[in-house]
């Protein structure tokens, strides 16, 4: 039986215009994204290196701790959850673990990738692509391993780098035909390129803009009208929260206390409201009653 949050997925992808799905490295930016009405969030593998490792992306992120943090981030937000998981962790058998795994812990969309393991950020040099038929079987054995049907696969392609523009369009074309609901060429290096993907390529597209990255930054709806359906800004909060961090810290360093950054923070009642904390003191003097009147 589908899940509300994957039907919501997929109605996302076929919807007119082009959606921002923001990175999150946590769940309490997750609630935050939620709240502020995004339609989704995306699970970074490059976010979840950074943020909880504090390494860079380099492959070293591994599935357990994706479905961990997964199941985290649907146990604090209800809309839609896109989970990088790389190149699958492994051939073919490996990617139906991995589905079955972070389906099970609740992602709405899974991305995969034709890197050669260990991948690289899409963003940084050195990368190298498998051959095209083993990333068709990646996307094969996903497809035949949901079993939620309104579990959306995304395949992605990081040929650009490697063999050029046309060589990634002719793969997306394939990974499409092998099943992918979703294409997502990634770095193109110029609109003339977001461009030409979107024409070359059926839909539903997906473009990945990294700031700082080789991607240039085009307004949602002027990528709505290009033809893509989804925009993914990473981890822009990730670089937003660290930034906040070294301010906050910089000024308790120099003042010994944080009374010049306090308009920079969140005040005490919109922390406790963000957790959830009035529903769990109502919980607790429910529980509390129930103990008081047994005997």
């Amino acid at each position: 039986m589908s899940e509300d949050h994957r039907a919501r997925m997929r109605a996302l992808i076929n919807a007119p215009g082009a959606a921002v799905v923001p990175g999150v490295p946590d769940a309490i930016t997750g609630r935050v994204a939620e709240q502020m009405g995004f339609p989704a969030i995306y699970l970074s593998g490059a976010g979840f290196a950074n943020a909880q490792l504090g390494v860079p992306d380099l492959g070293l992120v591994t599935l357990t701790e994706i479905a961990a943090q997964t199941e985290r981030f649907r146990e604090a937000v209800g809309i839609p959850i896109v989970v990088d998981a790389d190149t699958g962790f492994g051939g073919p058998l490996n990617v139906r673990r991995t589905v079955r795994m972070l389906e099970q812990r609740g992602a709405s969309a899974i991305q995969l990738e034709d890197q050669l393991f260990p991948k690289r950020c899409g963003h940084f040099e050195g990368k190298q692509v498998v051959p095209t038929g083993e990333m068709i079987a990646r996307i094969s054995a996903a497809v035949d391993a949901r079993t939620d049907d309104d579990l959306v696969v995304i395949g992605r392609t990081d040929a650009r780098a490697t063999d050029g523009l046309q060589a990634a369009i002719d793969r997306a074309r394939l990974y499409k035909e092998a099943g992918a609901d979703v294409l997502f060429v990634e770095a193109p290096e110029s609109r003339d390129e977001i461009v030409q993907v979107a024409e070359a390529l059926p839909g539903p597209l997906l473009l990945n803009v990294v700031e700082g990255g080789k991607t240039p930054m085009l307004p949602a709806d002027e990528l709505g009208k290009i033809g893509y359906s989804l925009v993914l800004y990473a981890n822009s909060a990730m670089r937003g929260a660290v930034r906040g961090a070294q301010i906050v810290l910089a000024s308790l360093q120099e003042n010994g206390c944080t009374e010049e950054v306090l308009g920079s923070m969140l005040s005490w009642p919109e922390r406790q409201a963000l957790v959830g904390k009035p529903a769990f003191d109502a919980l607790e003097a429910r529980y509390h009653v129930i103990t008081g009147e047994m005997p």
